[in-house]
């Protein structure tokens, strides 16, 4: 393990108002370190060697390069986080570093405490690194965002209703006949004129009446899925009842992992917009610390991207270990060609 002396902070550590910074803490960590068989690095503020009781020996040591000056014009704090980040490096150190928590994450996973007994040091643990709760969304959003820059059109939507059978169907009606028009003409027309190239879809209405016209993502929290499934029927009757359509609307439920527990969220497309396969397949290199978690929500992933995005097959998402990725909530996306997409239609 590499370790990060905090020289000023070790040295100050049971200093009284009269008395001087101790180099005797120094010492006695430095000893303890070598005792465990770390590498080290001592790193103190250029103000110590006017501060500490025995100033000789420590110059020596400066002399030695045993001791190293943080450079001038550099906060100490500062230059010892930026140093323990490039190095993977623990950083011994009783200062709590709080007025840098936003600019480096994590910061108590690298700190390792300490307390003395007489001249005897005691180096406590780090604490676990934190993990990143929200990391699935997270992924979830990069995978989204490289579709969509290669113009993909993703749906957006992730402020969640209020989840039950009920609203999942007014919402659809609502969204699905902006015109609220009464009356079976103004409907369908308020309808197909939301839909690409409206003049041929209006001369084709009765090639269109013979199938579904719509089909309804209806994306859900893991724990709402099985109540969403079961609902489908009667909310695609209902649907289909209210806006006078001959043929009901099919119902995909989808779990999405950027809705909250009892949260809806609707993403409706003409039947012709939907794609068959995703074109992409997604690889996702991780950290060891969340690999098993990402593994286990690979399909609900999966899913997520496949129902914002409009397939009715899931894209292949692949997870993999990564050594590179060291930290907590590191991750990294890559998206591959789907060789499946498309052939259909090619044949």
């Amino acid at each position: 393990m590499k370790v990060i002396i905090d020289a000023s902070n070790v040295a100050h550590f049971g200093k009284e108002n009269d008395s001087s910074p101790k180099l005797a803490n120094i010492l006695s960590a430095v000893k303890a370190l070598e005792d465990k068989g770390h590498d080290f690095v001592i790193m103190a503020d250029a103000s110590l060697k006017h501060e500490i009781d025995d100033k000789e020996k420590y110059v020596h040591l400066l002399d030695e390069e045993a001791i190293e000056e943080v450079p001038a014009g550099n906060n100490a704090d500062h230059f010892i986080l930026e140093l323990a980040e490039e190095e993977n490096a623990k950083i011994l150190s009783n200062d709590l570093f709080r007025e840098f928590n936003d600019e480096f994450k994590d910061i108590q996973s690298r700190r390792l405490p300490f307390s003395f007994d007489g001249e005897k040091i005691t180096i406590g643990e780090s604490k676990k690194p934190k993990k990143d709760k929200n990391i699935l969304q997270h992924i979830c959003n990069d995978i989204l965002l490289s579709i969509e820059n290669k113009r993909w059109e993703i749906y957006k939507g992730k402020e969640g209703i209020e989840f039950s059978p009920l609203n999942i169907a007014k919402e659809s009606i609502i969204r699905m006949d902006k015109s609220q028009q009464d009356g079976v003409g103004n409907k369908i027309e308020g309808l197909f004129s939301k839909l690409p190239m409206f003049d041929k879809v209006m001369d084709m209405v009765e090639d269109v009446e013979t199938s579904a016209p719509y089909v309804i993502f209806v994306l859900v929290h893991p724990k709402d899925y099985k109540e969403a499934v079961k609902s489908a029927g009667n909310i695609s009757v209902t649907i289909a009842d209210r806006l006078r359509l001959d043929k009901r609307p099919l119902i995909a439920v989808r779990n999405d992992l950027f809705m909250k527990p009892g949260t809806f969220e609707l993403n409706i497309l003409y039947s012709d917009e939907v794609e068959e396969e995703a074109p992409f397949n997604v690889e996702i290199k991780i950290n060891s610390h969340d690999e098993v978690f990402i593994k286990k929500n690979s399909r609900n992933i999966a899913s997520t991207v496949a129902g914002r995005m409009g397939s009715w097959k899931f894209p292949f998402v692949a997870v993999k270990p990564d050594i590179i990725l060291e930290k907590p909530g590191e991750f990294e996306t890559y998206l591959d060609k789907n060789e499946k997409y498309g052939k259909k239609e090619d044949k």
